[in-house]
C-alpha cells in the first residue's frame, strides 16, 4: 500500500516541478528527441555504467534510562539498526554532462519551462508541440494525458 502512496504523491509533484527539455528554436520534436536518443547512447558508450554497492554503518540506539528516587540510574538493553544497502552508477553525472555536450554540439540548450496554470491550459485549444516554438517570457508548458506535450506561448 506504501508504494502506492509514493506514486501518487510522485505523480502530483511532477506535475508541479518545470518541464525541462532540450530547445532549439524551429526544430521538429522528433529531430531533437533522435538527437538526445543518439547523443544518450554515445554517452552510454563513452561512459558505461558502473554500478556500485555500498551501505550505511549501523547505529546503535542506547536503551532507556531508569533513575530511583534517590537519583541512581541505570540503562535498559540498547540495540542496533541495521545498515541500509544500496546501488548507484558512479557514472551517472558524467554521463549527464557528456550527453548534454553533445547536445550543445548538436545546437541545443536545456531549457526549463514553467507547467501552466489550470486559466491557461482551460483557454487554449488542445494540442502537441511537433516543431519548437519561440520561446518568450510567458511560455509554458501543458502535459498531455498520453505523455504528449504542448508549448504555449503569451501572452494570454
Amino acid at each position: 500500500m506504501r508504494p502506492m502512496i509514493l506514486l501518487g504523491f510522485l505523480a502530483v509533484l511532477s506535475g508541479c516541478s518545470p518541464f525541462a527539455i532540450y530547445y532549439r528554436e524551429g526544430v521538429e520534436v522528433s529531430r531533437m528527441q533522435t538527437d538526445q536518443t543518439n547523443c544518450q547512447v554515445a554517452a552510454l558508450r563513452d561512459v558505461p555504467e558502473s554500478r556500485q554497492v555500498r551501505h550505511t554503518p549501523p547505529r546503535y540506539i542506547p536503551g532507556p534510562r531508569y533513575c530511583d528516587n534517590r537519583g541512581r540510574c541505570s540503562y535498559g538493553a540498547g540495540y542496533y539498526l541495521p545498515g541500509e544497502v544500496y546501488t548507484f552508477d558512479a557514472n551517472a553525472g558524467l554521463r549527464n554532462r557528456v550527453t548534454q555536450q553533445c547536445m550543445a554540439q548538436k545546437g541545443y540548450a536545456r531549457v526549463e519551462l514553467p507547467r501552466c496554470s489550470s486559466t491557461v491550459s482551460q483557454s487554449v485549444p488542445p494540442g502537441i508541440t511537433r516543431v519548437l516554438p519561440k520561446l518568450g517570457p510567458e511560455s509554458c508548458v501543458i502535459q498531455n494525458r498520453s505523455g504528449s506535450w504542448q508549448i504555449v506561448s503569451g501572452p494570454f
